[in-house]
């Protein structure tokens, strides 16, 4: 009776098997012979605009490598942040790679591979504050206003810590970096790797806290019901930094400045 049995739920499991493999986003990617990704270019360092409008950065040489690994070629499908998930639910692109924190309230939409880089929130100031500012808590004054960029975790932390102060939302960095820059706005809250590099390209203008007062880790996103993808990303991201090609690229973006003097000014 049990040989019986197995017989009849074993060749269904295996067809079950191969029913997922069919309609798994990584064999539609071998199938079609190319890796779309999602992005949204403006997010230093991990995806922006060089002199010559193409889109670079730390993101974008991650998905390269992920794509020679498959053997196929990488297309990118620079999106609207408040529109980049449903982008990717409705197949815009196979994966989100634009340095998106992982959050439960995104986690019921999506699906998220291991955090491939933890970061925290930082906050920018302007120019006549420095020296005067020294802590974050100074700013949760409602004589201060804080610029933040909207949608983001940079924007969540900015109500939460500074819930005095006024909030002015933007769509973009470089439209609350500019009103920082320009002195209408005090501060700007948002992730360290951009700040720091902000203040890099900008020296003097303004200034940074580099005190991170949240701990956020990023992920790349998928679509949900699809393990062997899943499964082929987290292995991904094991063999690389084993094999040393994501230090490389870590250094090259994080640690590095010679690719500053390629990205257009902003």
């Amino acid at each position: 009776m049990l040989a019986a049995l197995l017989l009849i739920v074993l060749p269904s499991a295996r067809a079950s098997d191969q029913a997922l493999w069919e309609h798994s986003t990584l064999n539609q990617i071998l199938r079609r012979g190319e890796l779309r990704v999602g992005v949204e270019a403006g997010y230093m360092p991990f995806e922006m605009r060089d002199r010559n409008g193409n889109i670079v950065g730390f993101d974008v040489d991650l998905a390269r490598l992920m794509a020679r690994y498959m053997g196929v070629k990488m297309t990118l499908v620079n999106t609207q942040w408040d529109g980049i998930i449903p982008a990717l639910m409705t197949d815009k692109f196979d994966i989100l790679m634009g340095g998106m924190t992982i959050t439960p309230e995104r986690n019921l939409q999506v699906n998220f591979a291991d955090p491939y880089i933890v970061i925290g929130q930082t906050v920018l100031i302007r120019k006549g504050l420095i020296g005067t500012i020294t802590e974050r808590e100074q700013l949760d004054d409602p004589k201060y206003t804080i610029a933040t960029k909207l949608g983001t975790t940079g924007d969540i932390a900015a109500r939460k810590y500074f819930a005095k102060a006024k909030i002015k939302a933007f769509e973009s960095e470089a439209e609350a970096t500019l009103e920082v820059r320009n002195g209408r706005a005090d501060a700007f809250v948002y992730d360290l790797p951009f700040n720091a590099v902000f203040v890099a390209r900008y020296p003097g203008q303004v200034g940074l806290l580099k005190e991170t007062f949240t701990q956020e880790p990023l992920g790349w996103a998928i679509r949900k019901g699809d393990p062997d993808f899943m499964n082929w990303l987290n292995n991904f991201l094991r063999v690389i930094r084993a094999d040393g090609s994501y230090d490389a690229l870590y250094g090259k973006w994080f640690e590095g400045t010679a690719w500053l003097k390629n990205v257009g000014g902003g």
